[in-house]
Order: structure tokens, then sequence, then C-alpha cells
């Protein structure tokens, strides 16, 4: 015999035999327990695409790794198209690649692949334009692609929903003509940090924000402790990771890795350093780390570094990836914007 709502302590757990889900109760109502567990093989798994390599240039390459341990990544599956400086966004359970360069030509492929399998992409549908140097931020339901050069830099944010396939959705404007940014995310906020701006040579220092949920124009967060642009991104649902970079002048490369606070608004503080100068990782993410692979130094490498969000300092050897990439999407299944 169930007890009348009044008598029910608060917190009191219940397994619902007809939803076969187990419930606990707020004080008003049975609300199901929902679990949050990326784990694959003992840890989150974060995934990379495309990019580009010392030859041939453009790769359709997938790797993955298992961000709780340390080693070198591995071969997932291939792309539907060889390109790089793609966007890249994830929920729990798919991964997406939009846009890009294939030389000679930029593309509005959107690719998606089932994180916790291994094979090759398949196709989404198309973004609103072609591009390259987009910025991709999620939350569990929505992917948001900001920014690219198509040729000159602009200002689109796209949008797509994870559980369907099908073109993007225009979403807003960025406060200036974009590209190759670094993003981090909460379940809420989308980040975008420096970047190009408006002329393709100029740097930028400004940090930009969207409420990744609804649509509307990205508003000013802050700024870098230096302008610089193609970092890697990433962090967790509170602190957002800039990662290396290319300040000025133009095809020179930082160790710097900056860090902030998505919850507010304020610029950037330092972190530490990447065990050495780079532009174009793939940053990957979870709930304790931030891993970045490869780059260029302006050389090629294929070091891959980790570092844990919580604490500040320098960052520590994962492993190597082969070949020598950059340029390349890369998200998970356990980053900020899944809590």
């Amino acid at each position: 015999m169930s007890l009348p709502p009044s008598e029910i302590p608060l917190g009191a757990m219940r397994f619902n035999s007809d939803s076969n889900k187990l419930e606990y109760w707020n004080g008003s109502a049975w609300f199901q327990i929902k679990t949050f567990s990326p784990n694959l093989d003992g840890g989150a798994r974060g995934v990379m695409g495309g990019g580009a390599a010392p030859s041939p240039t453009a790769r359709n390459a997938i790797h993955f790794i298992t961000i709780s341990t340390s080693g070198d990544p591995t071969d997932f599956g291939d792309l539907t198209q060889q390109r790089s400086q793609l966007g890249a966004s994830a929920s729990r359970n798919r991964a997406v690649f939009m846009g890009g360069f294939w030389n000679p030509s930029t593309v509005n492929n959107i690719d998606f692949v089932t994180i916790s399998s291994t094979g090759n992409a398949t196709d989404f549908g198309d973004a609103t334009t072609k591009g390259t140097g987009r910025a991709g931020v999620s939350n569990g339901t929505r992917g948001v692609h900001m920014s690219s050069k198509t040729p000159t830099n602009t200002n689109i944010i796209d949008f797509i929903a994870f559980a369907q396939t099908g073109n993007a959705v225009d979403f807003g404007d960025l406060i200036g003509g974009w590209r190759l940014e670094s993003t981090c995310q909460s379940p809420t906020r989308g980040v975008a940090m420096g970047g190009y701006a408006d002329s393709p040579d100029a740097f930028d220092a400004r940090i930009q924000f969207i409420t990744i949920a609804t649509t509307g124009n990205a508003t000013l967060f802050g700024e870098l402790t230096a302008a610089r642009g193609r970092m890697g991104g990433g962090g967790n649902a509170t602190r957002g990771l800039a990662l290396g970079g290319d300040p000025a002048p133009l095809g020179d490369s930082s160790p710097i890795i900056d860090f902030l606070s998505i919850a507010s608004l304020g610029n950037s503080t330092n972190f530490g350093d990447l065990t050495l100068s780079r532009m174009d990782t793939a940053v990957t993410s979870s709930p304790t780390r931030v891993v970045a692979c490869g780059g260029i130094t302006p050389s090629y490498v294929n070091t891959c570094d980790y570092i844990t969000i919580a604490t500040t300092g320098d960052a520590v050897d994962f492993g190597d990836i082969e070949p020598k990439f950059t340029q390349r999407g890369s998200t998970s299944n356990a980053h900020g914007g899944l809590g």
C-alpha cells in the first residue's frame, strides 16, 4: 500500500515496476533517477576527425582516445570526405563533424558517428554555408557551430539537433566576422575564445558566449590573456580552457593555457603551459581532464598532452598520434556541455 504524499520522506527512493526505472521523491512528485556514464572500457571517449597531415594534406581519418588513461590514439574509422579545419560537437551518443576545407574548396558536409562504437561516419546533412575554421559547442541535445571562412570570415552561427539527421538551421550571429576560435561549454552556455577577426590576419582577444538552448546573437564575455587564434579549447561544466594558439606575429605558436569560469563574465587567467608551443591542436575533455593532440609549431608534431582541469599547472605527456595531425575536428561524450 502506497503512503499518501504528505507522509513520504524527502529523498525517498522506489522502483517503478511500470517503467522499470528507479525514482526519488522531491517533496511533491516522483522523478526518474538519471545517470550519466560515458565509460567505455574504463573512461570517457574523445574522438578526433579529419585534419591535415604532411602528406596528403587533407585526411578523412577518425581517431579516439580513452581520456582517463594515457596512450596513443586508436583508429576509429573514416569521415565521408577528406577535409581539415572542420568543427565538431557531441551528445552523449553522437559526434557531429561540420564543414571544412578540401583543397581547393570549402565544403558544407555534416557527418556523424556513434561514439560508443567504431566505424565510418554517415552523412547527417548540410550546413547553411560552406566554410572552414568552424567552432563547435553543444549540450545533450543540440550542437551549435560558430563562424567560418567562406572565403572571407563570417559571423554565422548554425545549429543541429543530434537526435535527427537533416540540414543545419540558422541560430544567430557572432559579434564580428571570426574563424578558428577555441570553445568550451556548460550545459547552458557555449563560449568562443579568440580567433581571427574581420581582417583575415588580425588576432583577437575577445571572448563571447551564447545560450545553447535558445537562438540569438552572441554576447561579449571578456578577453584572453593575449590575442590569438588557432587554439585548442575544452573543459568541464564549470571551467573552460584555451590551449596554445597562434599569437602575433602570424605563424608563431604559443604554449599558453588560459582558463575561465563559464558561469561568470570576465577575462581569462593563466593556467600553465603545454609541453611545447603549438597551435591547431585537437582537444577532447572529460569532467576531470583535457587532452590536446597534435598541432603545428609551425612544424607538424604528434605530441598529446593532458591537464587536470581542477588544478592549475603545466601539461603532462599523454601519448603520440600518427601521422602528425593538425586542424582536426574534436569532441567527446563527456565534455562540459553534458554536465
